[in-house]
């Protein structure tokens, strides 16, 4: 057997570091951001309403690592109606909450998450004469 004190040439002795893997995945890959409790109410219950109108039928969360996404769908195997986004990079700046339609368009943004949803009070709806 041969002689593991020695490196073999042109090689070093490597020493053992030990690394806390929570700090190492922290840092690598931060934590998604997600709605609370309070912001999922809020949402949930424009949700609610909008079914009970019959206008949404579906929704999908996605937790991002730069934002958090509620979409609204009319039919499950659509292109999202529309998408309430939390993006808290921008809350310095126009605000953290965003409603998206369809075509990419910002319909609303703003600091202020009751303010942003106000945009579906105003939604038109089409009556058959």
């Amino acid at each position: 057997m041969a002689n593991q004190t020695e490196p073999p040439a042109g090689e070093a002795l490597s020493q053992g570091i030990v690394v806390d893997l929570r700090d190492y995945r922290s840092a690598r890959d931060p934590l998604p951001v997600t709605f609370d409790r309070r912001e999922l109410d809020r949402i949930l219950w424009v949700y609610g309403r909008m079914v009970g109108d019959g206008e949404w039928r579906d929704y999908a969360l996605d937790h991002l690592k730069d934002r958090a996404v509620f979409s609204v769908f009319k039919r499950s195997g659509e292109m999202p109606l529309f998408r309430i986004e939390k993006s808290p990079k921008l809350a310095a700046k126009q605000g953290a909450y965003s409603v998206v339609n369809t075509h990419g368009m910002i319909l609303k943004r703003g600091h202020d998450l009751a303010q942003v949803l106000k945009v579906f009070d105003r939604m038109f709806k089409v009556i058959k004469s």
